[in-house]
Formats: C-alpha cells, sequence, structure tokens
C-alpha cells in the first residue's frame, strides 16, 4: 500500500515544486568537488520532493534541478547530454520513492546512491570512456549518499511533527 503524499492545494503544491526547483538552484552552489563541477547539492529537493510531495513532482524538481545546475556550469558535458542525465534522475527519483514505499528510509537511501552514483554515469561510457567513469565515481557516490541521505533526514524530522 502506498503512503500517502502530502495531500494539498493545486496552488500549494506548485508552490512547494516552485520553492523546491529554486532549493535545488541554491544547492547547486553547494559544490562537492569533481571533474565537470556539477556534483553538488542540487537533487537534495527532488528526493525530498518525491517523498513529501510524491512521484510527479520529484521527478519534475529533480529533471529541472539538473538542467539548472548544468546550466549553472555552462553544461560541461554538452547541453544533449545534461538532458539526458536529467532525464536520469528524474527516474532515480522515482526509483528512490517507490524504494521508500517498499523498504523504508535505509531502502530508499540504498538505491538512490547505487543508481546515482554507479549506475547513472555508465550511461556515458560510450561517449567519455571508462577514464571519466572512474574519475567521477568517487564524487558522485559522495555526492549522491550526501543528497539521499539529507532528503531521507529532513523528511524522517518533518514527518514526525
Amino acid at each position: 500500500m502506498e503512503r500517502k503524499a502530502l495531500s494539498t492545494s493545486f496552488p500549494r503544491r506548485l508552490s512547494l515544486v516552485a520553492t523546491l526547483v529554486a532549493l535545488s538552484v541554491v544547492g547547486s552552489f553547494v559544490k562537492i568537488p569533481s571533474p565537470t563541477g556539477t556534483v553538488a547539492l542540487d537533487s537534495l529537493p527532488g528526493f525530498f520532493g518525491a517523498l513529501l510531495l510524491g512521484y510527479p513532482e520529484g521527478a519534475l524538481i529533480a529533471f529541472l534541478g539538473h538542467i539548472l545546475t548544468s546550466l549553472n556550469v555552462g553544461f560541461p558535458l554538452g547541453a544533449f547530454v545534461h538532458l539526458v542525465i536529467a532525464l536520469e534522475m528524474a527516474g532515480i527519483v522515482l526509483a528512490f520513492r517507490f524504494a521508500f514505499l517498499r523498504w523504508k528510509y535505509l531502502g530508499a537511501v540504498l538505491v538512490g546512491t547505487v543508481l546515482n552514483g554507479i549506475f547513472a554515469p555508465l550511461s556515458v561510457v560510450p561517449l567519455f570512456g571508462w577514464g571519466f567513469f572512474f574519475g567521477i565515481l568517487p564524487s558522485l557516490l559522495v555526492g549522491s549518499f550526501v543528497n539521499v541521505f539529507l532528503a531521507a533526514l529532513l523528511h524522517r524530522v518533518l514527518a514526525r511533527r
């Protein structure tokens, strides 16, 4: 059985989505050192939004959050690659919420970290090679864990209220 997402009016939900997208942009300035400069706390609001608001809102926040972060640093991998990554982020956030509904916070953190930190960068191996994959892997794993862990922690704290 699915846990109910936050039930609010459309204008309130839209305001929450807009606020979380804006927080993604703010989070994009909190960098985790990486070869591309795009690993940051920008996906935390998307993961949190998926837990708080539900599947579509979380995916939208994650998608826009990655696009705006990449724009922020000048699309270092190219606009098309960042579009693909943004779509992957939306899918990862969906899987994160699904894992939360099945296995609670620990499962969600594990799924989010592994999908975002290991499987997502595999998609660019054909373009950039294994050297790029292994070069980005440490910072992306750390960034993924920090983003999903903080989103889960924030949700847990707020859910108790």
